[in-house]
């Protein structure tokens, strides 16, 4: 991190700070008092107020329990991003903003010095905390904007600063809070309305933009195939090899390509990308059987295109669906996992374990499967796994974040399917 003065971190953040021994000035932020390193400044969130000494015992260089966290590490993390000539790339939309950081950080850091947000860093507590591991020498930072209603990317937008926007896609996500589509453009635009004049803005083809000052950019359909288990992308006359097979992260793909041409990179041999946890992970099953570990979340889109992948990557194996609540799709949920679970029956999967108060929808749209149950809980979707799976299954699991749905997957990674599987 690009250090600042404990004084000015006083001056900035109203509160209680409590410094070590001869400390001076900050070297990192931290939130988590077990994630401490030596130099860092801890900021207590909401009960962390307990863990302000275990900081300091653990080398904290200063313990600030504020008046209001997010608008204090708002302040630290403005402060750093101030300080940087770093070019910052803020990333929004409906689904795959993750992804596609993950896939222009793959990208850009073995061709500059690259700050990517961890996971899902992309919320009040996310954002500055990745603007607080700038370094003198970073070249880029990588950032995601989640939006959960209007006025949020706007706020985020504030403390990043960024000098390259990109929205991935406009989809029925947060439905409930901002009351449609055109509610979800309007909340996405605000990327747009935070970047300086002439800035690189990376969006869909028929995204609407009002602003006649930007270096607007427009992509469709990626060209892309899958080869040799890799995803092979032609872009700007060349092929891109990247390291996954999902046929939905190829447009991901093709914006990061887009934001590093922004950034005056050129993409050239394959790209080896690690994606952050949950989001389609793909795990061996006992008998030949795959695991795709989606759990992170979910909305109509990505459900679609999870179940695409799974029968894709099924490749005549036996497939089963576990799907949990699609959240925040407003008084049109209903029909939204009615769709889904039509979609599952167009596939033709062979069986569905659908989970949640809203996931009734899921077994009313996918008339006719073989196997269809429904339960409530995750305790009872536990229970139902060993007389539902057997050898040999791809199993996608997938719900929005709420439902927890990575316990069930752990516990299919880890065995307790089927005895004696």
């Amino acid at each position: 991190m690009i250090p600042l003065a404990l004084d000015e971190v006083a001056e900035l953040c109203p509160g209680r700070l409590e410094r070590a021994s001869g400390a001076e000035q900050i070297s990192g932020v931290k939130i988590d008092s077990r994630r401490i390193e030596r130099g860092d400044l801890f900021v207590a969130v909401g009960d962390g107020a307990g863990f302000a000494r275990d900081a300091l015992a653990s080398g904290a260089a200063a313990a600030l329990v504020p008046d209001d966290a997010h608008a204090a590490l708002a302040a630290v993390g403005s402060a750093v991003r101030a300080r940087s000539t770093a070019r910052v790339v803020a990333i929004t939309g409906s689904t795959g903003k993750t992804s596609t950081k993950d896939i222009l950080a793959a990208i850009c850091a073995p061709r500059a010095r690259t700050v990517a947000a961890e996971a899902s860093y992309n919320n009040e507590l996310g954002l500055p905390l990745t603007l607080c591991r700038l370094e003198p020498d970073t070249e880029v930072c990588i950032v995601e904007l989640a939006m959960r209603g209007f006025g949020q990317i706007a706020e985020l937008a504030a403390i990043a600063r960024p000098d390259v926007g990109a929205v991935t896609n406009v989809g029925p996500a947060h439905l409930g809070r901002v009351g449609g589509i055109d509610g979800v453009i309007r909340a996405k635009t605000e990327l747009l309305d935070a970047l300086p004049a002439c800035a690189p803005a990376i969006v869909p083809e028929d995204f609407p933009i009002g602003r006649g000052d930007l270096d607007v950019v427009r992509f469709g359909r990626p060209d892309a195939r899958i080869a040799d288990g890799r995803t092979v992308v032609r872009f700007d006359g060349r092929e891109v090899v990247f390291s996954f097979t999902a046929r939905h992260q190829a447009r991901n793909a093709l914006v990061a390509l887009y934001i590093a041409q922004a950034l005056g990179l050129t993409v050239e041999g394959p790209v080896d990308v690690e994606f952050s946890r949950w989001r389609g992970e793909q795990i061996p099953l006992p008998g030949g059987g795959l695991l795709i570990n989606d759990s992170w979340n979910a909305n109509p889109m990505s459900v679609r295109a999870a179940l695409e992948h799974l029968v894709e990557q099924a490749a005549g194996r036996r497939t089963v669906a576990i799907l949990g609540d699609m959240a925040e799709l407003g008084p049109d949920s209903p029909r939204y996992h009615r769709d889904a679970g039509k979609c599952a029956s167009e596939l033709r999967v062979d069986a569905l374990l659908a989970i949640g108060e809203l996931a009734g929808g899921y077994v009313d749209g996918a008339n006719g499967l073989p196997v269809m149950r429904r339960v409530n809980t995750v305790d009872e979707a536990l229970d139902l796994l060993p007389e539902l799976l057997e050898p040999g299954d791809c199993v996608l699991v997938k719900a929005s974040r709420a439902v927890g749905l990575e316990a069930v997957a752990e516990a299919i990674e880890s065995g307790r399917r089927k005895p004696g599987a």
